[in-house]
């Protein structure tokens, strides 16, 4: 199984003692224990040959009879399989000046994952829009786009299943968690799989989270908690492939919020390809909206109309929905979530 990809930049590869790096790693940052370790890794790639690469790339982009530029045009190296350091690595270099690698199991074989990798890098490097690695943005969304992709070939060609301390289930039913940013997505799943609640975490989503809860008979429950933030919405549609059942959270007690969130909502769920999918919408944070004690019931009664009417649930065609008030914070509604999940699958 695919547990990590990582991505380090610098000048001068070919001369080791003079590495200049800059480094990036998904889902968690990989600890490269040592100087050596990156030695390893690019002596790996035999990189007496980057410097001749990189006299070639600049030849070429000064030739002004080119049909297109050239310099917009990344050359990726075969991946190398490599042990260090008890790390089963399988590494490509771009442009003589950037490594790209991943980490597996150290029982996998790197090769299983040739195609995809090498796929992958030529079609979002080469056929999409112009790629900047001097972006950052771009580099965090290259990274999780490959590793949900590698990770999802993994799964349905490599049959990798997931190393659990739960050994015993055969199958796992897919939870797609998503919403725009601040709404609870990653405190719903911790609540569910921890029954804890961190009122001081705050540090926001940016990354696809999957953790695996325990879902009785069903088999294990793989809930993608997926980043809410703009930049990452993208690629929302690329997680929610073979999903069993999409989740999506709203923050009921921020309505300056409401169109934003709706209009993200039909973006996704009026997709062809996703009818059929059951579809669970939480309405979170009701601990900060206030309520009357004598009034309480009919206060929600009333504010589950007015949601249900502002985004327009009634229109939802071609699928089994539901709609769950929540306050994750207060532990309200959460086992009624999870019972929803198995019923609705």
């Amino acid at each position: 199984m695919l547990n990590n990809i990582f991505l380090f930049k610098g000048r001068d590869f070919q001369d080791l003692d003079e590495l200049m790096l800059n480094y990036y790693s998904y889902p968690d940052m990989l600890k490269m224990d040592s100087r050596e370790h990156i030695r390893k890794i690019l002596l790996g790639h035999d990189h007496g040959t980057f410097a001749l690469q990189n006299q070639n790339r600049k030849l070429h982009s000064n030739n002004s009879n080119l049909v297109h530029n050239i310099s917009n045009f990344f050359i990726i190296e075969k991946p190398v399989p490599q042990v260090i350091d008890n790390l089963n690595i399988y590494t490509t270099c771009i442009n003589g000046d950037i490594i790209i690698g991943l980490t597996f199991d150290k029982d996998d074989n790197p090769y299983d994952y040739k195609d995809i990798f090498e796929e992958l890098l030529s079609e979002l490097l080469n056929v999409e829009e112009y790629f900047s690695f001097e972006d950052e943005l771009e580099i965090e969304s290259l990274l999780l786009t490959m590793f949900i992709d590698i990770r999802r070939y993994g799964d349905e060609f490599v049959d990798n299943k997931p190393l659990l301390e739960v050994q015993y289930h055969e199958s796992f039913i897919k939870v797609f968690l998503f919403g725009i940013d601040d709404v609870g997505k990653t405190s719903l799943v911790r609540r569910i799989k921890t029954g804890e609640f961190n009122d001081n975490y705050f540090k926001a989503t940016r990354k696809f989270n999957i953790e695996y809860i325990p879902g009785e008979e069903k088999g294990l429950l793989a809930f993608w908690d997926c980043p809410g933030q703009q930049n990452f919405r993208k690629k929302w549609l690329m997680g929610l492939q073979d999903s069993n059942i999409i989740i999506f959270m709203i923050d009921i007690a921020n309505q300056l919020r409401f169109e934003e969130s709706k209009k993200e909502f039909w973006k996704i769920i009026n997709r062809y390809d996703l009818f059929g999918i059951p579809l669970l919408i939480l309405g979170n944070k009701g601990d900060l909206i206030q309520h009357s004690i004598e009034h309480k019931n009919k206060d929600c009664i009333r504010l589950r109309n007015e949601i249900e009417d502002y985004f327009e649930f009634d229109k939802i065609e071609s699928r089994d929905w539901k709609l769950i008030l929540t306050s994750v914070k207060e532990n309200y509604n959460i086992n009624f979530v999870k019972e929803s999940i198995l019923q609705m699958i």
